[in-house]
């Protein structure tokens, strides 16, 4: 199904965005007998509309009494643009103002308005309250939307209302399709027969039936039975609609309003972020860390401990930078906005947009904005998948799997470079190297990796005239313990085949050769075997010795054992 628009109402209470939504659709929003009884919007309402153009619009209706703010701000929070609605009878109100600034907050940037209840008021009244309307609007981001006088009952301007909501949605973007979907859940009941159901607004990619999900915050997997869209079943839904998802894997009862439906694996999850901060003008107060601080993040309300960067506090009509603590890890990226509030005054304090969602540098030193390049190097080393996860944009590798910031880069290929000029014998073991470092071989001349270690690759080889080949060769049956020589450099002699371990011992390869091609002249002479007897004789050696190397043999088929005696096996040097 191709993405609609999702637009809000927004304004103060009893100004008549209910009656004007249902105008326009046909459906009631008020969803509740309360709301039907008292002729009040207590919670989120929900209805959508074909407009001239052929587009289809969904419509989500707001509470404007101030004691449902939140439920408010949960529907505002991924809206394309908004319908925001004034009374021509009693004109610009308190929640009137505290909407348009949540609009705001919020970077909604799209709208219209509705001068409502038109057929109450005379012409010179209307005319006032329009210019009353649009003084308030002056600096704002409906400056220059279209004012509609609308009567709902009696359907007066209704269709100049339509046409004018989709000029303004020509101009309005289209959902993005990141490949990442995020539908923040605003609703979640149990329908009959169906099981668990959430609804929001999907943004950032694609859902389809049978995708295996998982709800934030606690990584809870589940999978979608099915798909609704504005009352239609469809397999698949892009961003930009509003959604409702059968979910399999939990009870409806374990899901809220305010958790998040995502993949898992896509989204960095954050119990802290940085963030821009608006302060509103009309603050009585200045903004500090002492209060009861509320943050309204998609369709959820947050409480939140609050630290202001760099100054003690922020004035009214202040603009800073805040870090912000929730209680719960929610998938977030930079450019997600929110919206903040003072629980125990019950005002909106302000709002702004989220720059760093995983800080790193100590708050008294943080200047957190949306640049990769400061990301990266904060950090120095990250990896492409982790960069992506924390801002969104993608970056090709420097190195590996990494993205390195350019002076760590040089610095640390120099280190390494420099450690394995210093180092002695073999070089710098591989072992000691982290997947990081062993990254950067590939980055710098004239070193390389030799086995174990890594070492400049046109050094002489510390192994050639080692002593531990100098001693076995000297006692080729009857060798040195290898106690006394580096372990590093005795492995590296094994590995490469230049000394050969058994049972303990350490042969010379010379020897082992040598003592093959003596057995071989002694099973010439005995085709019927030889004991091991014989074979320290024809070694010249014990048993302590000769056992380690018939041991070597038989595993390698140079000799094949019947009982006690030994016969020539597929590997015996021939004669």
């Amino acid at each position: 199904m191709s993405a609609s628009h999702v637009i809000s109402t927004a304004g103060h209470v009893d100004h008549g965005k209910s009656t004007l939504v249902m105008a326009l659709t046909g459906t009631n929003p008020d969803r509740f007998a309360e709301e039907q009884e008292r002729g009040l919007t207590i919670d989120l309402g929900f209805a959508s509309t074909s407009l001239p153009s052929g587009r289809t619009v969904a419509i989500i209706d707001v509470p404007g009494h101030v004691r449902f703010l939140k439920n408010m701000l949960a529907g505002v929070g991924a809206v394309d643009a908004c319908i925001f609605v004034v009374s021509a009878v009693e004109g610009w109100m308190p929640q009137s103002e505290e909407h348009l600034r949540i609009l705001q907050l919020l970077d909604v940037s799209h709208g219209i308005v509705a001068l409502t209840q038109v057929d109450l008021v005379d012409q010179e009244t209307l005319e006032l309250a329009q210019l009353d309307v649009t003084e308030h609007l002056e600096h704002s981001f409906l400056a220059d939307a279209p004012i509609i006088p609308v009567d709902s009952i009696s359907g007066l301007g209704l269709s100049d209302l339509r046409e004018a909501l989709d000029a303004v949605l020509d101009d309005t973007p289209q959902a993005a399709d990141t490949a990442q979907p995020r539908l923040w859940i605003d609703r979640a009941f149990a329908a009959k027969g169906s099981g668990t159901v959430v609804t929001g607004t999907l943004t950032g990619g694609s859902l389809q039936v049978d995708d295996e999900l998982v709800v934030e915050p606690g990584s809870r997997p589940v999978r979608i039975r099915a798909i609704q869209s504005l009352h239609q079943s469809t397999k698949k839904i892009g961003p930009g609609n509003r959604v409702a998802v059968n979910l399999s894997g939990l009870s409806h009862d374990q899901v809220r309003r305010g958790d998040v439906l995502i993949r898992d694996g896509q989204w960095h999850k954050t119990t802290v972020f940085d963030a821009s901060l608006q302060v509103l003008d009309g603050l009585d107060h200045a903004l500090s860390r002492r209060g009861a601080h509320v943050a309204y993040i998609g369709s959820g309300e947050h409480t939140a401990a609050l630290r202001v960067l760099g100054p003690d506090e922020l004035a009214p009509g202040e603009a800073g930078f805040v870090r912000l603590r929730l209680h719960s890890a929610y998938p977030m990226l930079p450019g997600d906005r929110f919206v903040l509030r003072e629980s125990g005054r019950s005002e909106t304090i302000g709002g702004g947009e989220i720059l760093d969602i995983d800080p790193i540098t100590k708050a008294a030193e943080a200047k957190p904005d949306r640049s990769v390049d400061r990301v990266i190097a904060e950090r120095g080393w990250v990896t492409s998948k982790q960069l992506f996860l924390l801002t969104g944009k993608h970056r090709d590798p420097t190195i590996g799997d990494w993205v390195v910031e350019n002076d760590i880069f040089n610095a640390a290929r120099a280190a390494l470079k420099e450690r394995v000029e210093n180092a002695d014998g073999l070089g710098v073991p591989l072992a000691e190297l982290d997947a990081r470092h062993r990254a950067l071989i590939e980055f710098i001349d004239d070193i390389g990796v030799d086995g174990t270690h890594v070492r400049i690759i046109d050094a002489a080889d510390a192994l050639k005239d080692h002593p531990f080949l100098a001693a076995l060769d000297a006692a080729p049956f009857a060798p040195p313990s290898a106690d006394r020589y580096d372990r590093a450099e005795v492995r590296e002699l094994v590995r490469r085949g230049m000394v050969i371990q058994t049972e303990g011992m350490h042969f010379s390869a010379g020897a082992v050769r040598q003592a093959a091609e003596l057995l071989a002249d002694a099973l010439a002479a005995k085709p019927d075997g030889v004991t091991v007897s014989d074979i320290r004789e024809t070694w010249d050696t014990s048993r302590k010795f000769a056992l380690p190397l018939l041991v070597h043999f038989d595993s390698t088929g140079v000799t094949r054992r019947r009982d006690d005696l030994r016969l020539g096996g597929p590997r015996l040097p021939e004669r």
